[in-house]
């Protein structure tokens, strides 16, 4: 399997994660599946199957001794990372008046400087790879444009202040770091986009969504895939459906 495209996917022993891990391995991917909790990282890789193609770790994106564990596996495994899809993420359900500033960094300690911990420790692995995409799993209920213009977006949105609002620096991430990499001839050949997989039932939403994971996962699997709406862009937030507004 050495010449197999390597994907690392972070919180991927459930929900979104786990699904795209078993897309990006029925498009004969090695995926690195990265769980918090280590028993529960083998049996979702167990459920998949996959002849050893979907490899359990240990990995919490709050950690960076751990992160940086993850990162020199995958060096002594494999030499590279082809995508890196940073799904791992944590929701407070309250409104705006009532969630604490505590609330807010536990929020953004997950979604927004763990993300920042993975791909740091990731970009010598991506650097060696030949064509290597970030996939940076955002919400649409992160856009400033649909919020402000009104947008029902189903569910609760209007009680997670501390989640919408990381993944708007998410997106602000994405677009900083494509600037970044565009400016630097060794990462100039990354990709790097936000995906939001619309409003999916997953424990996140106490599985009230509308769309399935299957439906969910596709646009993350298109952008680490360079297919489909996002094909060969960088610096872009979409859904399966093309670009959504910042």
């Amino acid at each position: 399997m050495a010449d197999r495209p390597v994907a690392l996917v972070t919180g991927a022993n459930k929900g979104l994660g786990k699904e795209t891990a078993r897309q990006l391995l029925a498009r004969g991917m090695t995926v690195v599946m990265g769980s918090r909790d280590a028993g529960r990282g083998i049996e979702a890789a167990g459920d998949l199957g996959a002849d050893g193609a979907a490899v359990p770790v240990r990995l919490d994106v709050t950690d960076p001794a751990g992160v940086q564990a993850v990162a020199q596996r995958l060096r002594r495994d494999h030499g590279r990372l082809d995508v890196l899809v940073n799904n791992a993420g944590t929701v407070v359900d309250r409104l705006a008046a009532q969630t604490t500033a505590d609330e807010m960094r536990r929020t953004y300690e997950v979604n927004v400087f763990g993300a920042v911990t993975v791909i740091h420790a990731m970009l010598p692995l991506l650097r060696a790879a030949a064509a290597p995409r970030i996939v940076n799993v955002s919400s649409t209920t992160a856009s400033l444009g649909l919020t402000t213009g009104g947008t029902d977006f189903g569910g609760d949105a209007d009680r997670r202040m501390a989640y919408t609002s990381s993944k708007t620096a998410l997106n602000m991430l994405t677009v900083q770091y494509a600037r970044a990499f565009a400016q630097d001839p060794g990462l100039s050949h990354i990709k790097i986009n936000a995906a939001t997989p619309g409003y999916t039932a997953t424990d996140l939403t106490g599985h009230r969504g509308t769309r399935t994971v299957e439906e969910g996962a596709r646009i993350i699997v298109d952008l680490a895939k360079a297919a489909g709406a996002g094909a060969g862009a960088t610096g872009g937030f979409f859904n399966d459906q093309g670009r959504v507004p910042w």
